[in-house]
């Protein structure tokens, strides 16, 4: 198991040990009565009309992507994508399985990807909250054992092409990493903005950068992820892996983008290389590529995002 997948497991025992660590955390929502009202205060649900099958992705525009095309000036890709894990381990209970047929000239793939292994985008029908997907779909309308009749991966076939942007909160802080269960919040993220001289702006997607380590972002910054017109989040980890201490949620993180601001999220990205790229050029903004197969029906599905310079 990789150093990374250890901070991941490690977390739990981390933030288990810790005294008061969830007790003093003095930003709401703390408990399901306040997320609940976090929900309704910021859910996407009808803006975009009741038929509404893409979410956050709608603030992808032509101009958006005419942006993210015009960062290219090195001509440098660097993938997002762990290569396929197919060793078991205790954060990978479900290998990527590689056999090959006919006389070692064609092979099958096989992997149950969601989890905290393998890099992946989730489709908007992959987190439900009180028993509706986003935009207010019943489970049992939606959710059925031959795929999701609405908001499966193949809402995405044609692709997503726009300006990505890395934030590395432990470079703002002069820091080698982000101790396990370190949360990441709006100053936070302003601070980054105006170290950088990058601020995030409509149809952006925001990844995280914690070399491995497991801070991540705390659930309180919902509100600023929509008036900043966010379309995708991602990063090194999955992004429930850090807990916002929620009490009585088990994923804040995720039922709150996918189901409530409808946003596709791009987990266990590797972010190492992009993260060398982007000191070497000292540039934090670049253009991003997402195009997973259109499964239709699909929860999400494994991913190469790209990010060229």
């Amino acid at each position: 198991m990789t150093s990374r997948f250890v901070c991941a497991a490690a977390l739990a025992v981390v933030v288990a040990t810790v005294p008061g660590l969830g007790q003093t955390r003095d930003r709401a929502p703390r408990n399901a009565a306040e997320f609940d009202a976090l929900f309704q205060q910021v859910k996407n649900w009808g803006r975009w009309g009741p038929n509404d099958e893409l979410g956050s992705a709608n603030l992808v525009t032509p101009a958006k992507k005419k942006q993210a095309v015009a960062l290219v000036k090195e001509g440098v890709t660097v993938s997002l994508a762990h290569n396929a894990m197919t060793e078991k381990a205790d954060d990978n209970s479900n290998p990527f399985e590689h056999t090959m047929l006919r006389g070692n000239n064609m092979d099958r793939y096989a992997v149950s990807y969601h989890g905290y292994a393998h890099s992946h985008i989730d489709a908007l029908c992959h987190i439900l909250y009180k028993d509706q997907t986003y935009n207010g779909y019943a489970r049992g309308d939606v959710n059925t054992d031959k795929g999701c009749t609405k908001l499966g991966i193949q809402n995405l076939k044609s692709g997503i092409v726009t300006r990505g942007i890395l934030v590395d909160i432990a470079r703002l802080r002069n820091l080698p990493y982000l101790e396990p269960g370190t949360p990441i919040y709006v100053e936070d993220l302003e601070a980054w903005e105006k170290q950088t001289g990058v601020k995030v702006s409509p149809g952006d997607a925001l990844f995280v950068y914690n070399d491995g380590r497991n801070g991540g972002f705390d659930i309180s910054v919902a509100p600023w992820i929509k008036a900043r017109g966010i379309a995708f989040l991602g990063s090194d980890a999955a992004e429930d892996v850090t807990p916002s201490m929620v009490e009585g949620v088990a994923l804040p993180i995720h039922t709150l983008m996918i189901t409530g601001l409808g946003m596709n999220l791009l987990d266990n990205q590797d972010l190492e290389a992009l993260g060398e790229a982007a000191a070497k050029f000292n540039r934090w903004e670049f253009m991003l590529t997402i195009a997973p197969v259109p499964v239709t029906g699909g929860t999400g599905f494994p991913l190469n995002a790209l990010a060229m310079f």
